[in-house]
């Protein structure tokens, strides 16, 4: 089982990107999924979560209206949009999942098994 997260860079505030985390060796349409993501110096955190469904999605208070979670089960991959990025918002962003379907306690990085190898964002004039 593996989770590849991609699609980081370097952007300028106000700025978006997508990143992607895709899997092999599991379904992601079956389970639950979470972006976490960690600056330097700074605990593991999570930022968004999407139920196996779909139904449901989670934010944290710091992204909420700016970052988007989705998936697309067709090329199991879960995606993380984010927009008018800040300063703050840079970090390492990392996907988890588990066999779970919903997201209740998601942003808790003990409750995932699974997790990519991160990608970095950097927002930076």
């Amino acid at each position: 089982l593996q989770l590849q997260a991609s699609g980081g860079g370097l952007v300028q505030p106000g700025g978006s990107l997508r990143l992607s985390c895709a899997a092999s060796g599991l379904t992601l349409g079956y389970y639950a999924t979470a972006w976490f993501r960690q600056a330097p110096g700074k605990e593991r955190e999570g930022v968004s979560c999407i139920s196996s469904d779909s139904g449901s999605t989670e934010y944290a208070d710091s992204v909420k209206g700016r970052f988007t979670i989705s998936r697309d089960n067709a090329k199991n991959t879960v995606y993380h949009e984010m927009y008018s990025l800040q300063f703050e918002d840079t970090a390492v962003y990392y996907c988890a999942t588990d066999t779970v379907n919903y997201c209740p306690g998601y942003n808790a990085p003990r409750a995932w098994s699974y997790w990519g190898q991160g990608t970095q964002v950097t927002v930076s004039s």
